[in-house]
C-alpha cells in the first residue's frame, strides 16, 4: 500500500466533480478525482439534463462545451395546469439573456468534461472504490482499491464528496434530511407530429409534473407519476404509452409517434445539514438531491462545484491554507442561500401543485397568470432560474 499526498482529493468522478477540478486546474495545485465507475464508454445514463444559461456559461469557461456532440437550445418554456386556468410563457426576452438553457444527454456531458480532464494533470482514476475516510486537524486520509485491485491510501488537505451521499451518511456531524415524495420519474426520447421549436414544456397535474424538453429534432420527456402508475407505464407497449402520454400531455404536440426505450427512478428530496465537516465539503448530490421539477438539481450541483473553487481560489491567492474549518465556513455561508433556495422552490413546487384539491390548484392557475402579467416579476423568477439566487 503505497501513501501519496495531494492538496485535494475529490471523490466522486461524475460531472459535478469533474468540474470542479477543472475549475482548479490552473492553481498550481495537486488533484486526486476518484471516480467507482469504469470509462465514459462503460456509463450508461441516457437521462436528459436540462442545463440552464448559467450552467453553459460554467462549462463553457473551463472548456467542456466544445467537446459535447449536441446540445439543444431552449428559447421558451411553456408552464401550464392542467385541468385548469393559468399559464405562464418565460422568453429570453423575459429574462435578458441569449438562451434559457440547453438539454443535453447526461452520457454525453459525462464524456465531454472527461476529454476535457484528459488535457489536464488532474489525477482522474476510474473504477476506484473508496474503503474508508477520515480526518484529522491537518489532513484528510482515504483508503481505496483500484481498478487493478492494488489497495491505496492517500491524504489531502481537502476531502471534497461528489459520490452522491452514500459517504456522507457516514459522518457523524452530518445529518441528512429526507422526504419521500411518493412519486416516479419516467424518462424517454419522444417523437411527434410537430418536431420541437425551442419550447419547453413544463405541464402540472395532480399526480406529478410532466415535461417535455426540446432534445433534437424532438423531445427528451420526464414524466412524473405515483410508484404505481409508474409500473404500469413503464410495462405497456409503445403504442399503449404513447396514447397514455397524449392523454396526459394534451394535443399542442399532435400525435406522439415514437418512443425510446423508457427507465424509471423514485424521487425524494434530500440534503445534508451542515455540507461541511473537518477537512471535507460536499457538493452535488453529496450536498442536496431535489426533485426534477424545473430542473433545478444538476445547476445547483454546478454551482456548488464552481463557487467551491472560488473560495479555495481565494484562499491560495491570499497565501492562506485550505480546508481549514474558516475556508470551510466561508463556503458554506456562501452557497446557503442558493441551496435553500433552490430546495425549497422545487419542494414548494411539487407540493402546491401534485394535489387534486381543486381550491389550490385554482389559486396555482391565478399564480400562473399573474406571473405572466407582471413583467418584473417573471425576470425575478427566470433569472432565478436560471443563475440561482445571484440571478
Amino acid at each position: 500500500m503505497n501513501d501519496d499526498n495531494y492538496d485535494i482529493a475529490i471523490i466522486g468522478g461524475g460531472p459535478v466533480g469533474m468540474a470542479l477540478a477543472l475549475a482548479l486546474r490552473h492553481n498550481g495545485i495537486s488533484i486526486l478525482l476518484l471516480e467507482a465507475r469504469g470509462l465514459p464508454e462503460k456509463v450508461d445514463d441516457i437521462r436528459p439534463l436540462a442545463l440552464s444559461h448559467g450552467s453553459y456559461l460554467i462549462l463553457n469557461r473551463l472548456g467542456a462545451w466544445r467537446n459535447l456532440p449536441q446540445a439543444t437550445l431552449i428559447k421558451t418554456i411553456h408552464i401550464s395546469n392542467k385541468g385548469y386556468l393559468g399559464r405562464t410563457v418565460l422568453t429570453t426576452q423575459d429574462a435578458g439573456v441569449p438562451a434559457l438553457g440547453h438539454v443535453v444527454n447526461y452520457l454525453d456531458l459525462y464524456r465531454a468534461l472527461f476529454e476535457a480532464v484528459q488535457q489536464t494533470n488532474i489525477d482522474y482514476q476510474t473504477s476506484a472504490i473508496v474503503q474508508e475516510f477520515s480526518t484529522d486537524e491537518h489532513l484528510g486520509y482515504v483508503s481505496y482499491t483500484r481498478h487493478d485491485a492494488v489497495k491505496k491510501k492517500i491524504s489531502a488537505k481537502l476531502l471534497i464528496l461528489a459520490d452522491g451521499g452514500r459517504l456522507g451518511s457516514q459522518l457523524e456531524d452530518i445529518t441528512y434530511q429526507v422526504t419521500e415524495y411518493n412519486q416516479w420519474a419516467i424518462t424517454a426520447n419522444i417523437q411527434a407530429e410537430i418536431q420541437q421549436t425551442g419550447i419547453a414544456y413544463e405541464r402540472f397535474t395532480s399526480d406529478g409534473p410532466i415535461a417535455l424538453l426540446p432534445s433534437g429534432d424532438h423531445f427528451a420527456l420526464v414524466w412524473t407519476t405515483s410508484p404505481e402508475a409508474a409500473k404500469e407505464i413503464l410495462a405497456l407497449r409503445d403504442n399503449q404509452f404513447l396514447a397514455q402520454l397524449h392523454d396526459h400531455f394534451g394535443d399542442r404536440l399532435g400525435q406522439f409517434t415514437h418512443a425510446s426505450k423508457r427507465s424509471g427512478f423514485p424521487l425524494a428530496l434530500k440534503y445534508a445539514t451542515p455540507t461541511t465537516s473537518r477537512r471535507i465539503a460536499l457538493v452535488g448530490n453529496a450536498a442536496q438531491t431535489l426533485h426534477p421539477v424545473a430542473g433545478q438539481g444538476f445547476n445547483l450541483g454546478l454551482r456548488d462545484a464552481y463557487e467551491l473553487s472560488q473560495v479555495i481560489q481565494e484562499t491560495l491567492y491570499e497565501h492562506k491554507e485550505i480546508g481549514t474549518a474558516a475556508m470551510l465556513k466561508q463556503f458554506r455561508e456562501k452557497r446557503r442561500f442558493d441551496s435553500n433556495g433552490g430546495r425549497i422552490f422545487t419542494d414548494t413546487l411539487v407540493k402546491l401543485f401534485s394535489n387534486d384539491m381543486p381550491l389550490i390548484r385554482h389559486l396555482c392557475g391565478t399564480g400562473l397568470i399573474l406571473l405572466d402579467n407582471l413583467p418584473l416579476i417573471k425576470r425575478f423568477v427566470a433569472r432565478r432560474m436560471i443563475f440561482g439566487a445571484r440571478g
